[in-house]
């Protein structure tokens, strides 16, 4: 059995896996917003389980950001700042006195999907995360696919494609207003829309309106389609991924994958994709899960 263990801005969330994936545990706890106390509450939670379980367990966490393979230090972490420029993997080796895997979460979760989740029958897979930022992981034969710089998958940071700007009307002299996250993720949704039509609206309920087919929210999330479809095209003429999965708060609202789909080969080299946009098989979960895997075997 492997513990799994997701950090996030709010919570964390601990698992217990079996060999064959089956969960034997599942927690979660408030995240302290500070990083000893982050630190001791793991400790106690692995402790506490290997007590339960009668056992020695292995342990992997995800979290947002990456450790710096030049620093070890954890960086590109803006949600959850505590962590930021902290030696968190080998603090917490320190504090267990064992091997302690860390990953980014979003490689975590395309990890866990490729394994045993909806990607699990593709080479290559390409964990797609849309929620308040924009992510990505990418995993190919099963394996967390990195880089060197510890930033492989991190679309959301791309500069969005010229004719997505055009469309939008963009003006602005500050690179991360141009990125692909300004322009498709929940926060930047809602502030988009907020300043088109005036209405003050959680990202939620400006699909909500798409739904009950409210022209302004239909239009606006034309828009986004479209510039969603124009940003995944850039990682298949890269990647040429066999398949996507789609996670996050954002990607929970999309009921129109197929679409998508159908328009992002509008934009792919030679008009032609035969890859696959899934949905996640173990939804908000597959981060923990795919942390509690990662000392099963070598994953880069």
């Amino acid at each position: 059995m492997q513990v799994g263990i997701d950090v996030g801005a709010t919570k964390i969330e601990s698992v217990v896996l079996e060999e064959n994936g089956n969960e034997k545990y599942r927690s979660r706890i408030s995240c302290p917003k500070d990083y000893n106390k982050i630190i001791a509450s793991i400790k106690d939670i692995h402790r506490q389980l290997e007590q339960d379980f009668k056992q020695e367990l292995p342990i992997g966490v995800c979290h947002p950001g990456v450790h710096s393979p030049q620093t070890g230090l954890v960086k590109n972490a803006p949600n959850i700042t505590w962590l930021e420029k902290k030696p968190f993997q080998n603090d917490l080796r320190k504090a267990l006195g064992k091997e302690v895997f860390c990953e980014n979460d979003a490689n975590c979760f395309a990890l866990s999907e490729a394994l045993d989740g909806s990607g699990k029958h593709y080479k290559i897979v390409y964990g797609i995360i849309l929620g308040s930022g924009v992510g990505g992981g990418l995993v190919i034969d099963k394996k967390i696919v990195s880089g060197p710089n510890g930033v492989a998958g991190e679309w959301g940071h791309n500069q969005i494609p010229y004719f997505a700007a055009k469309k939008e009307n963009f003006d602005s002299n500050n690179a991360r207003e141009a990125e692909i996250e300004s322009f498709i993720s929940g926060l930047s949704l809602a502030k988009k829309f907020n300043k088109t039509y005036g209405k003050n609206l959680k990202t939620n309920e400006i699909f909500e309106l798409n739904r009950r087919h409210d022209l302004d929210a239909e239009r606006f999330i034309d828009t986004f389609k479209i510039n969603l479809a124009m940003s995944l095209s850039s990682i298949i003429n890269i990647l040429d991924p066999d398949a996507f999965v789609f996670g996050g708060g954002v990607s929970n609202e999309i009921d129109f994958l197929n679409e998508i789909e159908l328009i992002v080969k509008k934009f792919v080299i030679g008009r032609e994709y035969e890859g696959v946009f899934l949905k996640p098989k173990y939804g908000d979960a597959s981060g923990v899960r795919g942390a509690a895997r990662l000392g099963r075997s070598v994953t880069y």
